[in-house]
């Protein structure tokens, strides 16, 4: 399976192309953006006019796209890539996509003979670029262990959590950790320099202590420079996969007093024109809030 196509060629499905291409693959690529099709085909892709030529060009099509509506569309409308992707074929749906929309593209895909496996990343654009992601699939295992070459091609850690779905339940998890993680630093921060002590010393001693976290690690920098336009990982997507984790929770009855403020949160960020800045942007709506900042300069 050396003929791979990427739906999506943005932040995080350039960097996949960049390394695909590089681990010797036949790369086909598809985005709605010309100019993101143009940087992929710098790094040495075949660009497709549209995803159901795409599709009857390769063996294994990643997505990494915005929306489940948009992935619905995209694999499973009348003119989508299961419309002429060949039986035996695979679908890696390395975005992250409402877990019932994964079930139902499974369901579709396993009625045309193509394995589906929903593969969610984490490690951002940086991670893409470098080809040093954390992939977690849920799927088929036998599907997986035919894939696992190509996710090997993008990822560093790999992981096969179980059936359909549950990689995206991981992800949800894991991404609405992060989003809560970083609205408790920003109020930290905040009542500590307002305190009188400076916002790096109060790092320091996280980090060294038992409040220190990963999410300090990548997003405290923006934090401590107030740096809210450097995107790690846009506020926008933050929040709509606090969203999907909302809905996960809801669906299983699961009381998420601490998740409903958070959403409430990036809601409102979002709402005051921050979607397209970095996720720590809802520190600097908190900065309004509190007539403060947390950066000293």
């Amino acid at each position: 399976m050396k003929k791979v196509g990427v739906i999506g060629c943005g932040a995080m499905g350039r960097g996949m192309v960049k390394n695909l291409v590089q681990q010797g693959y036949e790369v086909h690529v598809y985005d709605v953006d010309k100019a993101c099709v143009s940087a992929a085909a710098a790094f040495g892709a075949t660009a497709a006019m549209t995803v159901a030529e795409l599709g009857g060009a390769v063996q294994v099509v990643l997505t990494s796209l915005p929306t489940s509506a948009i992935l619905m569309e995209t694999l499973a409308g009348e003119e989508g890539v299961l419309s002429t992707l060949e039986p035996g074929s695979f679908i890696l749906d390395m975005g992250t996509t409402d877990v019932d929309v994964t079930r139902k593209l499974y369901e579709k895909a396993l009625a045309a003979n193509v394995g589906f496996l929903d593969c969610p990343v984490s490690g951002g654009p940086q991670g893409a670029d470098q080809g040093t992601l954390t992939i977690m699939a849920g799927g088929d295992e036998a599907a997986f262990a035919q894939v696992l070459p190509v996710l090997e091609a993008i990822g560093q850690e790999i992981l096969y959590i179980g059936q359909s779905g549950s990689g995206q339940v991981v992800k949800l998890c894991n991404n609405m950790v992060v989003a809560g993680i970083n609205v408790l630093l920003s109020e930290a921060f905040l009542t500590g320099v307002k305190a009188g002590v400076p916002v790096e010393t109060i790092a320091e001693v996280m980090q060294k202590g038992s409040g220190q976290s990963k999410v300090l690690s990548v997003f405290g920098p923006n934090l401590l420079q107030g740096s809210y336009d450097r995107v790690i990982f846009m506020l926008n997507h933050m929040a709509k996969d606090v969203d999907l984790y909302m809905q996960l929770a809801k669906g299983g009855g699961v009381p998420s007093f601490m998740g409903s403020l958070v959403q409430q949160l990036f809601e409102l960020a979002k709402q005051q024109g921050k979607g397209t800045m970095d996720t720590t942007a809802v520190g600097q709506m908190l900065e309004e809030l509190a007539k403060q900042k947390i950066a000293a300069h």
